[in-house]
């Protein structure tokens, strides 16, 4: 069984919700610079706005022109708010706002009041328009700064031509429902739409040639939905732990899989950027307890892939480096099962970054070495020692509980004692540390008590130019 991380439930003071105003009146009631705004807002959309003003400032009359807006120069009474889709109150005066929100409901009309969320019925969010697909951020009116912050990241991520795309899959709909079983088939259709060739080329304004893709594609899914193949599998690299370290790769492999295999050391954040509806299967090992034996895990994959299923068997790390992939693909060919690979950052590089460790420097290591403290049968390893006293940096995995072991080694081997060394426990994660010293303090550095998470060493003279604070050795002393 997974282990259960109980957090406290965000829940939303107000539910954001989209209305329906295409070709219905929306009332705004103002003529200075907040109605403006609300009117460059509302132009946005294809409803029917009518402002209601003694008296138009110049901004909000340039854009009360701009966007084909009707005026009355005069306050609204309760018959023409009869039917509106929506009121904006805008005057800037408390009392006239209050007037206009009493009209608004006594017509049962929602209404807006800019400004004042007291009286407001609903929120304006900002908006991220790629019409016909919107989006809408808002912070329930406590800070509007905040939304428009995160409205310009969104700005910044979104192609501007993400409409063209939308409305492309929409004109397809009708073509897809009538050759595309419904199922599994045709939301892979559909996934693979959004992120692959098709989208490329409608997003870089190649439209003809996108939908041209788009009508091949659909053609060969439903060749592949009438034959009864095997699934796939991805096995995944999570990377160290942080979530932004995830690669976009595996973020849409996540979101394709139809089953997620995951591991100890996978953050449950990174599980959940799966789909909501995947299966999610716990093989987690930790030392002495494993929820799942090697052979079981292989005999997961293949059957889920057999059943037609997309897997993603999620790693930390890199499933390449100590991550046993090859015994799973091994496993998978002889299935065969067809598969893929996604590299993930490795515990050694994110704690080396973090920790501004060079593990190659010129004239001081031009080399390295990732290595396990172990072997298959706990024994510690001395393959790599001949390596270290060449100068290259080694990182050690795995090897806190054969510290003592690692470091007796490689000082038998002709280490000098004084060699730098670096302990980093969960690099990349918010509960990280990382202590440095020498050789021959490795055991003691190792047993700290804080330290009861996964655990990377890093040894060279490299750890002297880190941020460490480790004190640089001296050439004659690597020398002895």
């Amino acid at each position: 069984m997974a282990p259960v991380h109980r957090s406290v439930q965000r829940k939303l003071g107000t539910f954001p919700a989209f209305h329906k105003v295409e070709g219905r009146r929306v009332v705004i009631v103002g003529g200075g610079g907040e109605a403006a705004a609300k009117i460059r807002l509302l132009s946005e959309t294809s409803a029917d706005l009518v402002v209601f003003a003694a008296e138009l400032e110049d901004e909000a009359r340039r854009d009360l022109e701009a966007a084909g807006a009707s005026w009355i120069a005069r306050a609204p009474i309760a018959a023409d708010l009869t039917d509106a889709a929506l009121v904006f109150a805008a005057t800037g005066e408390l009392e006239a706002d209050r007037a206009v929100r009493d009209l608004a409901k006594s017509a049962g009309v929602p209404v807006n009041v800019v400004d004042r969320p007291d009286l407001c019925d609903f929120y304006t969010p900002s908006l991220v328009n790629r019409a016909p697909l919107s989006i809408a951020i808002s912070t329930e009116g406590a800070a509007p700064v905040l939304a428009r912050h995160v409205r310009a990241r969104i700005e910044a991520m979104l192609s501007p031509r993400l409409g063209d795309l939308a409305n492309l899959a929409e004109s397809l709909r009708s073509r897809v429902a009538e050759k595309i079983a419904p199922g599994e088939g045709r939301r892979r259709f559909w996934a693979h739409f959004f992120t692959g060739t098709t989208a490329a080329k409608v997003l870089a304004g190649q439209l003809e040639e996108g939908a041209a893709d788009a009508v091949v594609d659909i053609d060969r899914a439903a060749d592949a939905s009438k034959a009864a193949g095997v699934g796939h599998v991805s096995l995944v690299g999570a990377g160290p732990g942080a979530e932004d370290l995830l690669t976009l790769r595996a973020q849409r492999l996540l979101q394709e899989a139809d089953v997620i295999v995951y591991d100890k050391l996978v953050p449950d954040a990174i599980v959940a950027m799966g789909r909501r509806d995947a299966l999610r299967i716990y093989v987690g090992k930790a030392k002495g307890a494993h929820a799942a034996s090697q052979d079981e895990i292989n005999a997961i994959l293949v059957r889920e892939a057999t059943d037609g299923r997309r897997v993603v068997r999620l790693k930390s790390g890199d499933p390449l480096i100590f991550g046993r992939a090859g015994e799973e693909m091994a496993a998978l060919r002889a299935a065969g099962i067809p598969f893929d690979i996604v590299p993930g950052i490795t515990a050694a590089f994110a704690a080396a970054a973090e920790n501004e460790i060079p593990l190659t420097l010129r004239d001081v290591a031009s080399s390295l070495v990732v290595a396990t403290g172990h072997d298959m049968r706990g024994d510690t390893l001395p393959d790599w020692a001949g390596l270290a006293l060449s100068g290259a940096t080694v990182a050690v995995y795995m090897g806190r509980s054969v510290a003592t072991k690692v470091a007796g080694k490689l000082i038998e081997n002709g280490l000098p004692p004084s060699t730098p060394v670096a302990v980093i426990e969960n690099a990349s994660r918010a509960d990280r540390r990382a202590f440095a010293g020498r050789l021959d303090e490795l055991a003691q550095i190792a047993d700290r008590p804080e330290l009861d998470g996964p655990v990377v060493i890093i040894v060279g003279r490299v750890v002297a130019e880190s941020a460490l604070g480790v004190s640089p050795l001296p050439l004659v002393a690597m020398a002895a």
